[in-house]
């Protein structure tokens, strides 16, 4: 088989038909209209798909294929390059980026000594914080920051601490792991004065103070899989440095405070 085709397309195009192809959505008969509903390929690839399953070459050996062509792609992507895009959503066929998912859980999966996470919203926590979770009972001094948003809904009246409470009820049920991270948040999120009243808007990934992933894209499946999302992952130490010491900062002053029972 020619690399060739294969080179031409995006990582996230690859694994979609990887995807596809493992789960039963192509094959084993691959067809142009059934390629078409999984991903916009160049025409390179659907002929070249197209012909290796006409010879007999099993879905499953295809989808490996595609993830070793996936791999490679992203390699040339970061190879050398201190900054690389990461993108969730439609692609074109051409396109030359990383996806969001793939990225957060190489970022979660490789870490050693820090990990620091900062959203503004979390949904499907047991998904989406699965890798991490994992990763910090590999590592049992893997240690874990994460920084959220607390709001306050508009005539919510309820006092601080019982917003805390909530919220605090609502992460433990979604955390998949028995070791816990520390969680901050910034008490002006839920001022009652609309004048203070603040959001914690910063989404990002910093690992080992090595790499920094700044995104729109916040913790949760339709941020990470299906919205229109771009981010940034940076491989370089006095950036990601820089970045951790402003949450250190935060901490450090007490302008953050950590969530109780985390």
């Amino acid at each position: 088989m020619s690399a060739g085709p294969f080179a031409e397309a995006s990582a996230g195009t690859l694994r979609a038909l990887a995807d596809a192809l493992r789960n039963g959505q192509l094959g084993p008969a691959i067809t142009r209209m059934a390629l078409a509903r999984v991903a916009q390929c160049p025409e390179s690839i659907t002929t070249e798909l197209c012909r290796l399953s006409a010879e007999g070459l099993a879905p499953s050996h295809m989808a490996l294929l595609l993830e070793i062509a996936a791999d490679a792609a992203e390699q040339r992507l970061s190879g050398g390059a201190p900054v690389s895009l990461v993108w969730t959503g439609p692609e074109s066929a051409v396109s030359q980026s990383r996806d969001t998912a793939v990225v957060v859980e190489e970022l979660f999966a490789h870490a050693e000594r820090f990990v620091l996470v900062s959203s503004y919203v979390v949904q499907k926590g047991t998904t989406v914080f699965r890798s991490l979770a994992d990763r910090m009972l590999a590592r049992p001094g893997l240690h874990v920051q994460v920084f959220l948003h607390i709001g306050r809904e508009w005539r919510d009246t309820r006092d601080e601490s019982e917003l805390l409470r909530e919220f605090g009820a609502e992460l433990s049920a979604q955390w998949p792991g028995s070791r816990r991270p520390e969680v901050f948040y910034d008490p002006r999120t839920m001022s009652a004065d609309a004048a203070v009243r603040a959001a914690w808007h910063a989404k990002c990934v910093i690992a080992d103070d090595d790499l920094a992933f700044i995104t729109s894209a916040n913790f949760t499946e339709w941020a990470q899989q299906r919205n229109v999302e771009a981010g940034v992952l940076i491989h370089d130490r006095h950036f990601a440095r820089q970045l951790r010491q402003q949450f250190d900062g935060l901490v450090q002053s007490k302008q953050v405070r950590r969530l109780p029972g985390f």
